[in-house]
């Protein structure tokens, strides 16, 4: 089956786009947590996303099935239960909210470009080839599960 166009795990992308933020806090003098509804916001969020990620984990131990998405070829089920029930990408979703939680914490509209360009990176480079290789593995269970679960929220 045909690899994935990118072979950058998502949370080194996050970990680029995290400190491509901190970059243009630091040059715009931006403080984290200028306000305390702000910080208490941003943690509460980074707490769900940790959340969403241990849920996405266990659904896949349960399935015993691989996390691996370099290689979604290597899966030996399609997890649909559990909080993949709401989103196919729960793990890319803990992502985006904790990116989301550091540019609320900083509190400028401008550092909201950065989970925005995640979303749109790991969507297409890696989001939408795993697509492509499941719906080759699984057939039309993962085209109905497709239908009826949304890719983000």
């Amino acid at each position: 089956m045909k690899r994935l166009e990118t072979m950058i795990p998502a949370p080194v992308i996050a970990m680029a786009v995290g400190s491509c933020m901190k970059l243009y806090a630091l040059s715009a003098e931006l403080a984290i947590d200028r306000s305390p509804a702000l910080a208490e916001i941003g943690i509460y969020l980074a707490q769900f996303s940790a959340f969403v990620a241990l849920l996405a984990f266990a659904s896949f131990k349960l399935a015993r099935t691989t996390i691996n998405p370099l290689d979604p070829s290597r899966a030996s089920a399609l997890v649909t239960g559990g909080i993949f029930r709401i989103t196919r990408n729960p793990m890319y979703l803990s992502l985006l909210l904790l990116l989301a939680a550091y540019a609320i914490r900083l509190g400028s509209w401008a550092e909201w470009l950065g989970p925005a360009v995640f979303a749109a990176y790991v969507t297409r480079f890696q989001i939408i080839p795993e697509e492509r290789i499941l719906a080759l593995k699984f057939g039309p269970d993962f085209l109905a599960y497709k239908n009826r679960t949304r890719r983000w929220i």
